[in-house]
């Protein structure tokens, strides 16, 4: 990688309970490890995506979208808002393992024990029921969703087209994180359909796909 190369900025729109955005961020700081990217992380929100559809969705997935999906992503914000945007990797890094990896859950303890992980203060819980920066949450989730459109979810990743004009696409979903040249195989092979005007989606069978039921 030369020097004088800038790194590829890519965008990155999660939601910490989601678990294929927990899969699909490991792959992409993989790719990291590979190719020069300056990956920016962004706060996207399953309540707020699915705050007008609540009685069209199963029961269970309600009950987790009203019950457990606002405290993380409220606390995510407040720490963007008073330390700065560059706190958020660090974050959701150690947010996913607790909750994704170690099964702990996206309870009030995981939260704050991932912000002692990684230095921020505990007094950041105080946004757990409500938080002033609910504008600023809705501001960065609306941000993604609207490069993608509202019948997708989290991820959503953004990066320069080869003419320089903005790609942006949900997913890939991915499972088990693809590692070394893989991965890279993956991440050019999105970018490569991705950037084709006229395409619009591929799926193939899944068999298997991350736990939800620690959520």
């Amino acid at each position: 990688m030369s020097d004088t190369t800038p790194a590829t900025p890519v965008d990155f729109w999660f939601d910490p309970l989601c678990p294929w955005a927990w899969m699909t961020s490991r792959w992409v700081l993989e790719v990291q490890k590979q190719r020069d990217l300056d990956v920016r992380w962004h706060l996207m929100s399953l309540a707020v995506l699915n705050e007008d559809k609540l009685d069209e969705l199963p029961a269970e997935y309600r009950e987790m979208l009203e019950v457990k999906a606002w405290g993380p992503v409220r606390v995510v914000i407040a720490a963007q808002e008073e330390h700065g945007p560059q706190v958020l990797g660090d974050l959701y890094t150690a947010l996913g393992t607790r909750i994704h990896n170690q099964d702990e859950g996206p309870g009030k303890e995981t939260v704050a024990a991932a912000l002692k992980d990684v230095g921020l203060p505990e007094s950041l819980m105080d946004h757990w029921d409500s938080t002033p920066y609910e504008p600023q949450l809705r501001a960065s989730h609306k941000e993604g969703i609207d490069k993608v459109g509202q019948e997708v979810g989290t991820p959503v990743i953004a990066v320069p087209g080869p003419d320089g004009e903005e790609i942006a696409f949900f997913g890939p979903v991915v499972t088990p994180v693809p590692q070394g040249e893989e991965a890279v195989r993956l991440w050019d092979g999105t970018l490569a359909v991705a950037s084709v005007p006229g395409f619009y989606e591929i799926k193939r069978t899944r068999t298997k796909g991350p736990d939800f039921s620690n959520l």
